[in-house]
């Protein structure tokens, strides 16, 4: 693994997202040795980087530890190695070229790691489901009520207040319990919400020093993890583009890679809008992920590409989408990890076109603005 100024790349649980930042590696177990449970939250970062490569991710591992002392004589990292096979982390993979290749099991702890290091010091929203200010036959009970009325659920029915109305409507000698006696407890609507995440696989991504692909990768990770868990109801596609744009799964994300590809992203909002068009919610939102401006158009089998400025032609068919979703009330949410002024201009036009949002946040708190945006635009409409 190659160094920058002599030192390894500082593996940081914080929520910097800076990509791989170059500094002294300062272990905090300072008399206690790393055993499998801190070698394991370190390795699933370097697996992160790696885009799922084990035996870089071992490789780096190694070598961190040769450099700082990591392990101790009674547990090392080949140690750490055969746990990770006796406990279903990793696996050989099949085939001549043979090697060792995830788990299923190291897939999902990936995704939990990145939502504890992303979104683990923001408030955890309660009770795992939004609500909103509508009332009436719904989901998440309340503490007020009122009376009952025709296809309202008799699970809902507060009998002590019921019984009470009972008594004195008609007295206690002669017990009568009447429908119009009868109150249950008001509920609300849980909002449900379909979730297209675009990410900008183009080969931008990687360069001018700064690995954008992997702080984008693992805030998907952990967006994906948080709707699975606490939002079961909502859906979450995710997609990615560069010269084409396709769609990918959850367990995807690891492996995930930037290619020699310009940007696309007319094609990543039309596949968007296709997957959204299949949801039978009303409640749809797109998420796009980016650090430049569309640069390509696909022209039957042949590709139109100007990387140079803000082509008008790839323009106009960018906008056109922008304002197709917008009529569909389907607002695209931009997050822009780059500073040039003409490409936040860009996503300014964009973004008024579609009335959605832009969020020109580098890669600084980037978890955190996808984390209150999905939060904030699930509040928005029913």
């Amino acid at each position: 693994m190659k160094t920058h100024n002599g030192f390894l790349p500082l593996i940081s649980t914080t929520n910097d997202m800076k990509g791989i930042r170059f500094s002294e590696f300062k272990a905090k177990l300072k008399n206690k040795k790393a055993g499998f449970d801190d070698l394991l939250k370190i390795f699933l970062q370097l697996l992160n980087i790696s885009s799922g490569d084990v035996g870089q991710a071992m490789s780096w591992l190694t070598q961190l530890d040769k450099q700082h002392g990591l392990t101790g004589p009674e547990y090392g990292v080949g140690d750490f190695y055969e746990d990770l096979k006796s406990k279903g982390y990793i696996k050989e993979e099949p085939g001549e070229g043979g090697g060792m290749g995830m788990t299923p099991k190291t897939e999902r702890a990936i995704r939990k790691k990145s939502l504890e290091d992303v979104f683990g010091k923001l408030k955890k929203a309660s009770g795992g489901n939004h609500q909103t200010r509508k009332t009436g036959r719904g989901d998440e009970s309340t503490t007020e009520t009122r009376a009952f009325a025709f296809g309202d659920s008799p699970e809902n029915i507060v009998f002590a207040e019921s019984i009470r109305n009972a008594q004195i409507n008609h007295g206690v000698d002669d017990f009568v319990l009447m429908e119009s006696d009868l109150e249950i407890r008001e509920s609300e609507y849980k909002a449900q919400t379909s979730t297209v995440l675009m990410i900008d696989i183009s080969h931008s991504m990687i360069l001018y020093g700064e690995d954008r692909i992997t702080p984008a990768k693992r805030v998907a990770m952990a967006l994906a993890e948080l709707i699975t868990t606490r939002y079961p109801k909502d859906t979450l596609d995710i997609l990615v583009f560069g010269n084409d744009a396709w769609q990918i799964q959850i367990k995807d994300l690891p492996y995930l890679q930037v290619g020699p590809y310009h940007t696309n992203t007319v094609a990543g909002l039309e596949l968007a809008m296709d997957l959204l068009r299949r949801k039978k919610n009303k409640n749809k939102q797109i998420f796009m992920i980016t650090d430049g401006k569309p640069t390509c158009l696909k022209e039957g089998i042949r590709y139109y590409k100007n990387s140079f400025g803000l082509d008008p032609k790839i323009l106009k068919r960018t906008l056109n989408l922008a304002a197709q979703c917008r009529k569909l009330q389907i607002p695209i949410t931009t997050f822009m990890i780059a500073t040039d002024p003409y490409l936040q201009e860009f996503v300014r036009e964009f973004t008024e076109t579609n009335h959605g949002r832009a969020y020109y946040s580098g890669l600084d708190g980037l978890g955190d603005f996808v984390f209150e945006d999905y939060q904030k635009n699930r509040k928005k409409r029913v």
